[in-house]
């Protein structure tokens, strides 16, 4: 059995446009809010183990969604604390946890499912999911030793013009050992620009604690994109009518 969390409260300030106010994840594509494609993909989960966490115009979300639970991001902190929030919703519950984005409509169901195996079947605290995209996306890059062994990530604005050139992305796609996640959770600071709490920060305290860290290559190509832009919006939507076709 697993359980997910699906972070779901982006407001999307660069897609406002036009006059439009829906949160992020209801912006459509090819006719469907982005929020359909992902839980559609995660429909392998009962709807009552995946949890929305919604913010910003959350009625709009919950009016389509409501048979989902969900917890409320008011006011938003960051991506640690959107988790945090739902730990209510999550219960006792003491197995994988899948965290994911409302805005990532092109990630298979295949792709998560291969994540949720590797990470099983390795014994780990934490799994990120990778990918591999030719497309300059400003995600962080996967560090590996000559073994193919996984090191840890750096952010793209850290990168050297070495680690620019890496292929395999961080998709920003987890899952956690579920009370270790939560107890990391509590250990997070919020001491950076933002003021907020990062889920990036929770791997690195994992491993400080003894647990076992990797990365699941499992995805590549337009899977990886994220909408943040109007310019994304379009490229997803053009995706799905190539699938669609």
């Amino acid at each position: 059995m697993y359980k997910a969390i699906v972070l779901a409260a982006g407001k999307g300030t660069r897609l406002q446009t036009e006059g439009i106010t829906l949160p992020k994840v209801m912006r459509e594509a090819n006719g469907k809010p982005l929020l359909h494609y992902v839980l559609q993909n995660l429909s392998f989960l009962p709807k009552e183990d995946t949890v929305l966490v919604v913010g910003y115009h959350r009625e709009d979300v919950l009016k389509v969604f409501g048979d989902y639970p969900h917890a409320v991001q008011e006011p938003q902190l960051g991506t640690g604390h959107a988790v945090a929030v739902a730990r209510e919703a999550v219960g006792d519950y003491d197995g994988p946890l899948l965290i994911c984005y409302g805005d990532m409509p092109l990630l298979r169901r295949s792709t998560y499912e291969s994540l949720l195996e590797a990470h099983v079947r390795q014994g780990n605290a934490c799994t990120f999911l990778t990918g591999t995209c030719d497309w300059d996306l400003p995600y962080g890059r996967i560090l590996r030793d000559a073994d193919g062994n996984f090191q840890g990530v750096v952010e793209d604005r850290d990168c050297t013009p070495e680690q620019k050139v890496i292929r395999e992305l961080n998709v920003g796609v987890y899952v956690f050992d579920c009370k270790k996640l939560f107890a990391a959770l509590s250990q997070l600071k919020n001491d950076n620009a933002q003021q907020e709490y990062y889920l990036t920060d929770v791997p690195a305290i994992l491993r400080r604690e003894g647990g076992r860290v990797d990365a699941c290559c499992a995805c590549e190509g337009a899977e990886l994109i994220g909408v943040n832009t109007v310019e994304q919006l379009r490229m997803v939507e053009e995706e799905l009518r190539r699938q669609q076709a």
